[in-house]
């Protein structure tokens, strides 16, 4: 209770204390438009009448590679705005030399190698929640939600209307953003945020209408203002996406089919608050995960795909307690199986469904609630001897919550409250998370602080509530040349938030310090490098003991030809105590470990360009042979605007590591063992158009872990041993791996209407695992090849249905037929 009222106390007085500065007076350009009553016809040609009195914006500055450059008069880019009561909309003529315009057809939210217009509007003017909309020369899309807490969310998608058209004497393009796709409060005369900035591809500059000093501050602190946007309403937010998914899936012999329908809906609850909604939830189109063999003291975690819960989860991962891939993972449940009993139970467990409601008022209030909730599920428990079943809940009904409150100002600081709940039902666990966190830039924009305070109370049953605390503070320099902080981290033992969150390791208490310089201009034969010199002092909470020190560097450069290349260097001294590889809490001794690798990436402008990497590393420590080596190579070709290949090959060796094998009688084995990693990768994307992509990725990948005949037990020093007598003869399994995994995903999309999709995805995978480490890659894919393939063929109908679009089309229709 103490703590909570302690950590109540930082938050409110956070904002008495920060609340109240005014934010960095920046000159700030000013843009006035008007309504129009005839709005323009989106195709990229700016011959619409209402173009021809709206004001320009023009005079771009650069920003990147250098500040302060304007363009010359043949390069130069004039920008209209207008507006009527449904949206938005922009003209912009980009002057250009037509046969240096890069124009690769890509993804949409994929850059490649295209010169770009962004928009960038921020109807709240806060500097510091803005929402982008991108027009690439290929009349390919992107769009984002920035903030500084985020960075660019591209994972967001509206629907809005844009088109292209190449000219003599550059490229034009229109652009139709419809108020559904902002968040914005009822005003009299506002003033909105805005910026619009151009890139050419082939020198990688960057032009903004308002200037940007990217030595400091985030970019929405140098927005220009639009003016004139009177007598707007915000709309009725209410989108629908009905959707039906077929589904062909087959497994050694067998062939299974679905068909399954259901709905996602967006609705704007207020102005400025919307709530995302899926009911019936379908994430079969989801690809695979990238498996590998994990001998590590720590869980495998992989990405988030599904679209649901990466859009618009900025508020949700304030404090990084929220980890979305909990929800509908495997099984939580522990079951114990008696002799001769084998478990049989589903990999994930079926969201029933799940909702945000999330928006932020125009004083910086932001508040964001998740709810979602997955079925009962049951594994099934076989006798192999009688044949004889039984079932066993291994996930009971559960609901998962996150509660967030922030309060943002200054344009680029921010307090926040969050809290997260996970509840089963029955006698499973359940768990509470709650955490302050304050993320203050000083008024110059100069210096940072942020400090954060979280308590975990995890609930068992048959058990006391187990209550832990973590903390973490950081003080640096954010501006200029020079730059430098300090940290400090801290978790005691019984700091858990696995049930929602993602955490590795709780029991440290660790200080690190860092120092930068790069430069923000070319010079000499740079266009920018960044030196970097970091090092960290490691302990355990609890005993408060050493665990490791390390100390090193990183270089980094781009040259003025757009090639990039870097190198590191990272340095443990000493002995070095590793409390988790051991399994049992006792600490595992390695000392003087030292690796050092180098990056080159060419220009990815050229036809054909290439990513080079390499790293070796060793143990100078009395008795080891240890060293490693890892390598990259990944060759690409632009064949030409439409279609692009990848190659990646990635290959690791360890000689004579060490580490966990088995466990015998409670007691943990070592052993001294050589990894060889090889992983061959493809992929392919073909754009035959903005509207329609082809892409192909494939991955194979394999492992293999060979260790030494004779095995170690852990003394209490710390050091290994062979006295105990453990071989890989008497541990019972043989420890040897070799571990495979082939996977193919195929996907053909194709946008026929405004964000409607029809999307077909083939996916076939095979995996093995086995003993034979001692196998030839060749003998290894033939082996891989015996097993049975699961392939799956689905085919996704998603349809896109704005309220006030029904509500005109049903309008029209009964005045024609009155």
């Amino acid at each position: 209770m103490k703590f909570r009222l302690l950590l109540t106390i930082l938050f409110f007085s956070c904002l008495y204390t920060f609340g109240q500065n005014k934010a960095l007076l920046i000159p700030k350009k000013q843009l006035q438009t008007s309504r129009t009553e005839r709005p323009p016809v989106i195709d990229g040609n700016l011959d619409d009448l209402v173009w021809d009195d709206a004001d320009v914006a023009t005079n771009f500055i650069q920003f990147t590679p250098e500040m302060g450059i304007a363009n010359p008069q043949s390069q130069r880019t004039e920008v209209r705005l207008t507006y009527d009561n449904d949206a938005i909309y922009v003209a912009a003529y980009l002057y250009d030399d037509p046969s240096k315009i890069m124009k690769q057809v890509t993804g949409r939210d994929n850059f490649g190698q295209t010169d770009f217009f962004n928009l960038i509007l921020n109807p709240n003017n806060d500097g510091q929640n803005d929402t982008q909309f991108i027009v690439f020369s290929s009349g390919v899309q992107a769009d984002a939600i920035a903030s500084p807490s985020i960075g660019e969310d591209y994972s967001w998608n509206a629907v809005w209307d844009s088109a292209v058209q190449i000219n003599d004497d550059g490229w034009s393009l229109e652009m139709k953003i419809p108020y559904r796709t902002l968040r914005f409060s009822n005003q009299e005369a506002p003033t909105w945020g805005i910026q619009f900035i151009r890139q050419f591809r082939r020198s990688r500059s960057q032009f903004s209408w308002n200037p940007i000093d990217v030595t400091k501050g985030n970019i929405g602190l140098y927005h220009g203002q639009l003016l004139g946007l009177d007598g707007i309403e915000p709309p009725t937010r209410l989108i629908l996406y009905p959707f039906t998914t077929g589904i062909i899936n087959s497994f050694d012999g067998t062939t299974e089919t679905d068909l399954k329908f259901g709905m996602d809906v967006k609705y704007g609850v207020t102005e400025n608050f919307t709530l995302d909604a899926t009911l019936v939830p379908d994430f079969s189109q989801a690809r695979f995960d990238n498996v590998v063999l994990n001998l590590g003291p720590f869980e495998q975690t992989f990405s988030e795909q599904r679209q649901f819960f990466t859009e618009g989860v900025d508020l949700f991962s304030k404090g990084g307690l929220f980890f979305s891939r909990r929800v509908g993972s495997a099984p939580t449940g522990q079951v114990t199986l008696a002799d001769n009993e084998v478990l049989d139970q589903p990999d994930e467990v079926k969201v029933l469904n799940a909702l945000k409601l999330s928006g932020r008022t125009k004083n910086g209030w932001g508040f964001g609630l998740f709810n979602a909730i997955t079925e009962k599920t049951k594994g099934q428990i076989t006798n192999e001897i009688t044949g004889a079943t039984r079932e066993q809940v291994v996930e009971p009904f559960t609901n998962y919550n996150i509660l967030v409150v922030d309060k943002q100002f200054r344009g680029n600081s921010s307090v926040s409250l969050i809290n997260t709940n996970v509840m089963r039902e029955g006698s499973f666990r359940d768990a509470n998370v709650t955490a302050v966190r304050a993320d203050i830039v000083n008024k110059k924009n100069t210096f940072r602080y942020v400090a954060e305070a979280k308590v975990s109370q995890v609930n068992y049953q048959n058990r006391d509530t187990d209550i832990g605390a973590s903390s973490f503070l950081f003080v640096g320099k954010v501006a200029g040349n020079f730059r430098y902080s300090i940290d400090h981290s801290f978790a005691d033992t019984k700091y858990e938030i696995n049930d929602l969150g993602l955490q590795f390791r709780n029991n440290f208490n660790n200080f690190g310090v860092d120092a930068s310089y790069e430069i923000f201009e070319p010079k000499g034969r740079l266009n920018s490098y960044r030196v970097n010199l970091f090092a960290n002092y490691r302990n355990l909470a609890n005993p408060g003991v050493f665990t490791g020190f390390n100390f090193g560097g990183n270089y980094r450069a781009t040259s003025i030809k757009l090639d990039s290349y870097g190198f590191r260097l990272n340095i443990e001294p000493g002995k070095q105590y590793d409390y988790f590889e051991s399994r049992d809490g006792r600490p595992f001794i390695y000392e003087n470990f030292a690796s050092t690798g180098g990056w080159i990436s060419s220009n990815y402008n050229r036809v054909f360009a290439i990513d080079l990497r390499a790293n070796i590393g060793a143990l100078l420590e009395d008795g080891r042979d240890f060293f490693n080596y890892d390598f990259e190579v990944s060759p690409r070709v632009r064949f030409n605007d439409h279609l692009l290949m990848v190659y990646r090959l990635n290959f690791l060796h360890n000689n004579s590591d060490r580490g966990y094998a088995a466990e015998v009688s409670g007691q943990p084995i070592l052993g001294e063992r050589n990894r060889q990693i090889m992983t061959n990768s493809i992929s392919a994307n073909y754009g035959f158009n903005p509207f329609n992509t082809l892409g192909l990725t494939f991955r194979h990948y394999w492992d293999t872990v060979d260790y030494d005949y004779d095995l170690f037990t852990l003394l209490d020093s710390g050091r290994l041993t062979t006295a105990s007598g453990f071989n890989k003869d008497n541990i019972g399994d043989d420890p040897d791996i070799s571990f495979s995994t082939w996977n193919i995903d195929l996907t053909y999309s194709w946008q026929f209407a405004p964000g409607s999709f029809l999307t077909a995805l083939y996916r076939n995978q095979l995996f093995n695992k086995d003993t034979m480490s001692q196998q030839s890659y060749s003998d290894s894919l033939n082996t891989l090849f015996s097993q049975p393939i699961q392939n799956t063929f689905s085919l996704r109908l998603q349809y896109f249905i704005d309220y006030n679009d029904a509500k005109r089309l049903f309008k029209s229709k009964n005045k024609s037929n009155s």
